[in-house]
């Protein structure tokens, strides 16, 4: 019905990918380019990528419904091209910094001008036929998680071959290629959903707050991102913890990490096809389950090999409710509001982010499976909550194309 749905989502997919893919270029070794800069104390290494790295997620949190409002109002399109251009511009004069505090400075302005993540998903569900959105979330959330599981293995190369400071510079480029992508393959007046005849209504913060299940799909997705996020700090403490010899830590740390990130996908891309034959409710109360269950085998587990076990468990849930609740959260925006509506599902989430990795560092120094038991209980806390509070809503989507298709 819509022939270029699939070039739009291909255009906002292949930005995404791109984009968070540069951005893990080089941010996890935002400590060796403070060391780079004179900084030689530790602590005060610590602090400034602390600063560093909170300033941007912290304030895209601040501002996502803000710019996904004016996106509403004056497109989407032109908004996702001023935020990548911006990422373009800090990102090149990263590279030229000579003070802690410039990095801090330009982290701020990056984070006054983020927030296309929330972006190009509002712009995927515009652009995907009503039965294909929830693929369409699906595969740019895919997107979106492959990208930081690559880019610090491309980044690390990278900094070892051409130095921190040119890694910087190879970012903006990919940047630069994001913006081209969306200005000249992504069409917004084909996108079926971006100007419908509801455009004239006033949607606000508050009246999109009081739209059926908003508010309970908002916390999921906080839970769901602050779950997470909490294996990051202790993750490689446990599997030491648990009897891993110390000289094989990284290695087996690294590659639960990549299987959690791999399966995370695969929920996200499978999850469209989950919708088909049940309900949103069902589908995120089944899975939220599910990951507690992958939690608890974290809780039980005294050898490394039951962690394999887990985490694709756990993975998988994680990707099939964060899509499922992002869906279920788009069937009842009006189209004139999904903007600021994904960009108060971005705050949630960059909430959770944001505090997860605080409060489980501190629990995690009493005792790391409390994290994992706070998990375990935090997500079985989200499927009854989700079973007995979400009002059941119509199937949203039905299976998408292959791969191949896009």
């Amino acid at each position: 019905m819509y022939p270029h749905w699939r070039r739009n989502l291909f255009a906002v997919t292949a930005a995404s990918f791109i984009g968070f893919t540069g951005f893990t270029l080089v941010m996890p070794f935002l400590p060796l380019y403070f060391k780079l800069l004179g900084v030689q104390d530790v602590g005060e290494i610590a602090m400034w990528s602390g600063l560093s790295l909170g300033v941007t997620p912290g304030m895209t949190a601040l501002l996502a419904p803000f710019w996904g409002r004016l996106a509403d109002r004056y497109g989407r399109k032109i908004m996702v091209e001023r935020s990548l251009v911006s990422f373009v511009i800090v990102m090149g004069a990263m590279a030229y910094v000579q003070r802690p505090w410039h990095v801090f400075a330009l982290r701020a302005l990056q984070g006054l001008f983020a927030g296309y993540g929330s972006l190009t998903l509002t712009m995927a569900a515009d652009s995907a036929p009503r039965d294909r959105m929830a693929y369409a979330i699906g595969f740019v959330q895919t997107a979106q998680r492959l990208g930081p599981a690559i880019g610090p293995i491309v980044g690390g190369s990278l900094a070892q071959i051409a130095g921190l400071r040119n890694a910087f510079l190879v970012t903006a480029f990919f940047y630069l290629v994001a913006v081209v992508l969306v200005v000249f393959v992504y069409d917004e007046q084909r996108a079926p959903h971006s100007h419908t005849q509801d455009n004239d209504e006033r949607v606000t913060f508050r009246s999109m707050l009081a739209f059926e299940n908003f508010i309970l799909l908002m916390a999921v997705v906080f839970g769901l991102q602050f779950v997470d996020r909490s294996f990051g700090p202790v993750l490689p403490l446990f599997v030491a913890q648990v009897g891993t010899p110390a000289s094989r830590v990284p290695i087996v740390a690294g590659v639960l990490f990549s299987i959690a990130a791999a399966m995370g996908a695969v929920g996200h891309h499978i999850c469209g096809g989950l919708l088909r034959r049940a309900t949103a409710r069902r589908v995120i109360a089944t899975s939220a389950a599910m990951g507690a269950a992958g939690a608890f085998v974290y809780v039980l587990a005294h050898g490394p090999w039951l962690l394999v076990l887990g985490t694709p468990i756990f993975g998988i849930a994680i990707g099939i409710a964060t899509t499922a609740a992002y869906t279920a959260a788009s069937g009842v925006m009006p189209a004139s509001g999904r903007g600021a509506g994904f960009g108060l599902l971005t705050t949630a989430s960059l909430a959770g982010l944001a505090l997860s990795p605080v409060v489980n560092g501190i629990l995690g120094a009493t005792s790391i499976r409390a994290v994992f038991i706070l998990d375990t209980v935090g997500l079985a806390t989200l499927a009854v909550s989700v079973s007995r509070l979400m009002i059941v809503a119509p199937v949203v989507s039905a299976p998408g194309p292959s791969i191949e298709e896009i």
